[in-house]
């Protein structure tokens, strides 16, 4: 037993077991990628990407699936060969989404390339998916709005292919992995994050395996939306080059799949790189333009060769963000001489969007690929289409075609709207560097809250509503739906707020209020190294409709770039790094109505790591009128389950820090966070195990990961929320791991409705005030779950002398049954 000290209200210690402590030590294990897939403007394959990229193949070329009247251009990287999946994600219906089925077309080639089998090689359960996209399936949006616009029914199934979360779940259920599935999206770096988190998920000993990657297909949106900001070029890119005049958009899939080192050798798979470290920044400065010196990439390249035990002069390639806008390529130029210095001069900086446009979310995994490839094959991509040399640029661009090099690292550059920058780095298996030492263990502790929900701002409002068992919501055309108000001056000034949609509103306010109670607010420096970590399920939905209704009705004239800048599900996280001043490292998780608690855990394995001591985690929900037709339009949201079903808005941040770092200020402490689990059904979009099989593992995951029994704990905060057979499997779950009236079962949502992505953190909230208000005081397990498999489960240990046994709980909980 290791006894930990805390300081803030209570000066009393916690005792925190060692098996969640000694998880740390395992930090600094290998990570190797072991298979690579891929479908591109290139072809259908991962070797086609690589053998015309390095022949410097320009595959840019007349969209013809979309119209294209009206656009700045009629080019793009468009997938010409397209193949359907073998796995069948949406039985029943002839309703298809390409960015699912580009991630799948990738994901098979990368499984099938491996040799590896789910099960007897790696266990299911050990094996898990981190995926990364920018519009996600609003392809299947833009369908069904266009049908609503004529008159008529959307297929219900288009709706369950719009989160990110689907095309995650897809994966999971495609090849029965049981494991960890997270989805990610930053925009234009979506999964580069994903290969980020992936890396701490295998880390932190959660999984052996990770199939990693992401996808995008053409939306007219996105047209419409670069259109308006005038940053498509007539021709095809041309990155870094003085006559560039814009990006070319792209799409298609990349998958990488890395495993443990221990794994690799343990299955006898060839390693085919090594993923060495990574960095996370944010700009902080503006919805789309990056800071002009590219200050924030900097930052991220710089902790990318920090934690990989990397120095400028170890890199000698950096596949690089490259848009071919005037304002991207300059700042990441800037960026790279400010982290490389002298070295900068002898370092390739080359773009492979020049040959297969930008493929936005699924940018960072096919550039990360073909940086992969070309240290297998020691040559250096080439940047095509370049013409004369931009003294604002300046950096050798591999013009032409690839050439031969030796390379022993390399990095792989990804930036996106709203701030967000990430640099990846890999070597060839051997090669120099190594991941970072870990640091010394310590516990994550929640140092600050804020809170808005429908019962009002405030902790004390929502605690004072569960304790009254006051129900939350009215109904609205047979669905049960709970505003939130709030004071909206917390979320800026009258000018900021006009930049800001609702949910970003939300998540400003209540991070706010959250560092003010973590007593950071007025502390600038301590500020700007706090990094922010949001969940969000249904994101800019408010957004995206406002932008795209006009569009499709009228056309491209219609696009308003003051909205397009919203629409992108980081958005919200760059809206609080802007108005607060945050910059450490930034990310966004999209795991739909788990989502909340994949950014705590996805946070709590960032901080155990050392790449932060501090992290704002907002978990925000708002509802636009699409949104709320399409639950009603979903079988599962039918009439009679919509009147027990309550829908809340919500805006609830918590402040995650290192407790030496919160010893160091004095800080409050509200809780510590002991551990996590995140397991999946594996049962495909909008599909779960009716046993509870991913739930029970989740829980017992996360309790191991706590270092405690079953016995130790004194209440379940469950996900149910009055979806019958959801919250049967949770029940039969919760029964076989603690038995019969052994812990309390709390079920918030049920009275104060489901706020989507924020579920967790309303129990966490109701869980510090159970304790507050002279509960039981031992740990708190916390579940949620998306509606398709997807669950994690937290456990949350008050600030006490002991963990001993009581009774005393808030009004209207009831027993474990």
């Amino acid at each position: 037993m290791t006894d930990v000290p805390v300081t803030g209200d209570s000066v009393d210690q916690v005792s925190v077991t060692g098996a969640h402590v000694a998880a740390a030590a395992d930090r600094a294990v290998g990570v190797v990628v072991v298979s690579v897939g891929a479908i591109t403007p290139q072809g259908g394959s991962a070797e086609a990407l690589w053998d015309g990229v390095r022949a410097g193949k320009v595959a840019i070329s007349p969209v013809r699936r979309l119209p294209m009247d009206g656009y700045q251009t009629t080019l793009g990287g468009e997938v010409t060969e397209p193949r359907a999946p073998g796995y069948d994600y949406a039985p029943g219906s002839d309703s298809r989404d390409l960015s699912v089925e580009y991630a799948l077309a990738a994901a098979e080639e990368a499984m099938a390339s491996s040799g590896l089998r789910v099960g007897a090689d790696i266990p299911a359960e050990r094996w898990g998916v981190a995926y990364g996209t920018c519009h996600a399936g609003w392809r299947s949006a833009e369908l069904a709005l266009r049908e609503v616009q004529s008159g008529r029914t959307p297929d219900w199934h288009r709706y369950t292919f719009v989160p990110p979360q689907a095309g995650a779940e897809a994966l999971s259920a495609a090849f029965g992995l049981k494991g960890p599935v997270l989805s990610v999206n930053t925009a234009c770096a979506s999964s580069a994050h994903a290969i980020a988190h992936a890396l701490e998920v295998i880390r932190a000993g959660a999984a052996d395996a990770m199939l990693v990657g992401g996808s995008d297909a053409f939306t007219e949106s996105a047209f419409a939306g670069f259109s308006s900001l005038w940053s498509l070029s007539p021709l095809p890119a041309a990155p870094y080059s003085k006559d560039r005049s814009g990006l070319t958009l792209g799409e298609g899939g990349g998958m990488l799949l890395l495993l443990s080192r221990e794994a690799a050798e343990r299955t006898g798979a060839a390693i085919v790189a090594e993923v060495l470290g990574y960095g996370l920044t944010a700009d902080g400065y503006h919805p789309t333009a990056p800071h002009p010196e590219g200050e924030g990439a900097a930052r991220a390249i710089r902790a990318a060769l920090a934690s990989s035990g990397l120095t400028p002069d170890d890199i000698r390639y950096v596949n690089g963000h490259g848009t071919g806008t005037e304002k991207n390529d300059s700042a990441e130029s800037n960026a790279v001489r400010a982290a490389f210095g002298e070295a900068a001069e002898k370092t390739s900086l080359s773009s492979t969007k020049s040959m297969i446009g930008h493929l936005l979310g699924a940018a960072g995994a096919v550039e990360g690929i073909v940086t992969v490839l070309a240290l297998r094959d020691q040559v250096a991509p080439p940047t095509a289409n370049f013409g004369a040399v931009d003294a604002q640029c300046g950096l050798d661009p591999v013009p032409g075609t690839g050439r031969p090099m030796v390379l022993d690292t390399a990095l792989s550059n990804n930036f996106g709207f709203a701030g967000a920058n990430a640099t990846v780095a890999f070597a060839r298996p051997g090669g120099p560097g190594a991941p970072a030492p870990a640091v010394g263990p310590d516990d994550v502790v929640v140092t600050g809250f804020g809170v808005i929900t429908p019962a009002g701002e405030g902790a004390e409002a929502l605690w004072e509503a569960y304790a009254a068992g006051r129900r939350q919501g009215v109904l609205e055309d047979g669905l049960r739906v709970a505003r939130a108000e709030f004071d909206r001056s917390a979320a800026g000034t009258a000018r900021e707020r006009r930049r800001m949609d609702r949910v970003s509103q939300l998540a400003v306010a209540a991070s706010r209020a959250a560092l003010a109670a973590a007593a950071l607010d007025g502390d600038a420096a301590a500020v700007a190294a706090t990094g922010v970590v949001l969940g969000t399920g249904i994101g800019p939905m408010e957004s995206g409709e406002r932008f795209t209704v006009p569009v499709l009705a009228e056309g491209p004239q219609e696009a308003n770039p003051a909205v397009f800048t919203n629409t992108v599900f980081n958005g919200a996280a760059g809206h609080v790094a802007m108005g607060l001043g945050t910059k450490g490292p930034t990310s966004t998780l999209t795991s739909g109505h788990a989502a909340g608690a994949a950014a705590l855990g996805v946070a709590y394995d960032m901080l155990r790591a050392g790449r932060a001591e501090r992290l704002l985690v907002p978990a925000v929900e708002a509802f636009s009128p699409a949104t709320l037709d399409a639950y009603r339009s979903i079988p599962l949201f039918g009439s009679a389950a919509g009147r027990r079903y309550t829908l809340a808005e919500a805006g609830i941040a918590l402040v995650l820090e290192r407790r030496s770092s919160a010893e160091r200020r004095g800080a409050p402490v509200l809780a510590v966070v002991l551990g996590h689990a995140t397991a999946s059904d594996a049962c495909g979009i909008g599909r779960w195990d009716p046993s509870g099989g991913g739930v029970e593992r989740a829980m017992r995951g996360a309790l191991r990961s706590a270092g405690i029994g079953p016995d130790q704990v004194s209440a379940v905060w469950a996900n149910a929320a009055g979806l019958a057979a959801a919250d049967r499997a949770e029940q039969a779950a919760v029964d076989r791991v603690f038995g019969v009236d052994r812990a309390r079962f709390e079920a918030p949502k049920r009275l104060l409705g489901e706020p989507v992505g924020a579920g967790a953190h309303l129990s966490a909230v109701l869980a510090v005030g159970a304790w507050r208000g002279g509960g039981d005081h031992r740990p708190a397990l916390i579940n949620s779950s998306s509606l398709g498999g997807t669950h994690t489960s937290l456990v949350l240990s008050p600030v006490s002398p002991a963990w001993l046994p009581g009774t005393a709980h808030l009004p209207g909980t009831e027993s474990v049954r």
